[in-house]
């Protein structure tokens, strides 16, 4: 950090603020100094109350105790708009774009551009959301239906939309959760940026390496509490994630050879057209195969397909496509998700907010939804039996909840997360179809989930996952296969794989 910067006036001081939900005390006093112009992280585990203490200082939520400065003026927020005012922006975790709306709609929603004659100025805004894009090295454009694009390319978006706001404090929730390493790169790089004209930096993120990249002070919370503020030279990763937990981490390598048993998915010539793109299919002559006891990692780079290899499979994409899909040796053609579900097929999706939950239904009703039939009694649901169906999975998986009936929207996005992998688990599948399943899970979140899927494959459950960060695949996989635009271009089993020569593979090189 530079002597300019250490010197810098304070941006933003929160004082004793508290939060309390229904049954949880998100935050209890705490207190948090930011200079301006620095990039300052927030660690901590799931449900530690980072993203609470950043909605509270963006006007998402308002305190029920505490005092917020703004560069050194008391502030108290009575939604988004009024902390916009004030020069406060936040791009949050949880994807927040109106599908139906193009990319430059989003961007300035609420905020639309006007033609002297006070009409929407639709060509200044697609202009300016086209600059923002490219600021962003993303190739979007502006007109392009928000809910037809990859999760990747939303979360650029929403980026895109705060830096719309050219605010003087940018609040960043876990802003490269659902990028590639190419995209997160691009992003750093426009973080670069934003520091250099000054902008002060709130950075979420439960990637240590982004962190010690980027932040000059650390803070951690821990239960709702803050636990301490350190310069980021002074500390290490190993202490920051101790800070976390409150207890060490084990460094998970299942060396032990998991049984391998009899196959039970077999894919042949996978060929799935996209015929309004210029490449012409989404995937290309994909074979693969998965046996019970094995955990199958796909790597590969934004669109390379493999979210649309999982869908195919679980009968979500158009069934259009050619190829040959096996099912315990028998060929298969899911037209319907349900179909596979009732083959012994479960499948986790990328999009945990718009495609795994429920917000309507509380943590038992979200866990039950696929075995509703187990929870009936004389025809209606009984709450007694539902209780009951829930709590093994809740308690196998990890789940950090008040109770069965609490909102599934006040949990963190790890335990949402645990409670989607339950609803599966009780459905008791044969294969696990895992997308990209730790995304916005912290570390101590991820060693559960990890020794979880580890078990389940030990007794007989065959895994295929797909992840952004290959440190995940080289721990849980077998074997790692890599896509690169829609083709396997690679193999390896896990004593061969490396970061580098899957990156070599996921990019032709």
């Amino acid at each position: 950090m530079t002597a300019a910067r250490q010197t810098a006036h304070r941006a933003i001081a929160m004082r004793s603020i508290t939060k309390r939900f229904p049954g949880v005390v998100a935050l209890d006093g705490v207190s948090l100094e930011v200079r301006a112009g620095e990039l300052h992280a927030i660690c901590g585990e799931n449900g530690a109350g980072k993203s609470t203490l950043m909605k509270i200082l963006s006007g998402v939520y308002q305190p029920d105790a505490g005092a917020l400065e703004i560069h050194g003026q008391p502030a108290r927020f009575t939604g988004t708009r009024a902390a916009e005012r004030a020069g406060v922006a936040i791009i949050h975790q949880e994807l927040n774009l109106v599908e139906d709306l193009s990319v430059a709609a989003n961007v300035f929603l609420g905020r639309e551009r006007r033609t002297p004659l006070g009409l929407v100025d639709d060509r200044a805004m697609e202009v300016e959301t086209s600059r923002l894009l490219q600021m962003l090295e993303c190739r979007v454009a502006p007109r392009t239906r928000a809910g037809s694009l990859r999760v990747g390319d939303q979360q650029l978006v929403e980026i895109a939309k705060a830096l719309s706001l050219d605010a003087s404090i940018l609040v960043m929730d876990e802003p490269t959760s659902a990028l590639t390493e190419a995209e997160s790169v691009r992003l750093e790089r426009t973080i670069h940026r934003l520091r250099d004209r000054g902008t002060t930096i709130l950075y979420i993120s439960h990637k240590m390496d982004e962190v010690f990249r980027l932040a000059d002070r650390i803070t951690v919370l821990r239960d709702g509490r803050h636990v301490r503020t350190v310069d980021r030279a002074a500390t290490t990763p190993q202490e920051i994630t101790g800070w976390m937990v409150g207890r060490e981490i084990a460094c998970h390598a299942f060396h032990e050879p998991r049984p391998r048993g009899a196959k039970l998915l077999e894919i042949k010539a996978l060929t799935l057209p996209w015929p309004e793109h210029p490449r012409g299919y989404r995937l290309a002559d994909v074979s693969l195969d998965l046996h019970a006891g094995e955990i199958v990692g796909v790597a590969g780079l934004m669109g390379a397909g493999r979210t649309e290899l999982l869908e195919t499979i679980f009968g979500v994409s158009p069934p259009t496509w050619a190829g040959t899909i096996r099912l315990a040796g028998q060929p298969v053609r899911f037209i319907h998700p349900r179909e596979a579900c009732d083959a012994g097929i479960a499948m986790v999706t990328e999009d945990r907010k718009r495609l795994g939950l429920f917000p309507d239904l509380d943590v038992a009703g979200n866990v039950s939804l696929c075995s509703l039939r187990e929870a009936l009694q004389g025809g209606l649901l009984s709450r007694g039996r539902e209780e009951s169906l829930v709590a093994g999975p809740l308690r196998d998986t990890g789940v950090k909840t008040p109770g069965p009936h609490a909102s599934i929207m006040g949990l963190s996005g790890g335990n949402q997360q645990k409670c989607i992998i339950g609803r599966w688990l009780l459905t008791q599948p044969r294969i696990l179809l895992l997308d990209d399943p730790t995304r916005g899970i912290d570390v101590g979140a991820k060693a559960e989930l990890y020794q979880l899927i580890d078990r389940l494959c030990r007794q007989g459950l065959g895994v295929l996952l797909t992840s952004s960060e290959l440190p995940e695949l080289l721990t849980l996989a077998d074997r790692i296969l890599v896509l690169a635009e829609g083709r396997l271009t690679a193999e390896f089993a896990r004593a061969e794989a490396t970061e580098h020569r899957i990156l070599e593979a996921a990019t032709g090189s």
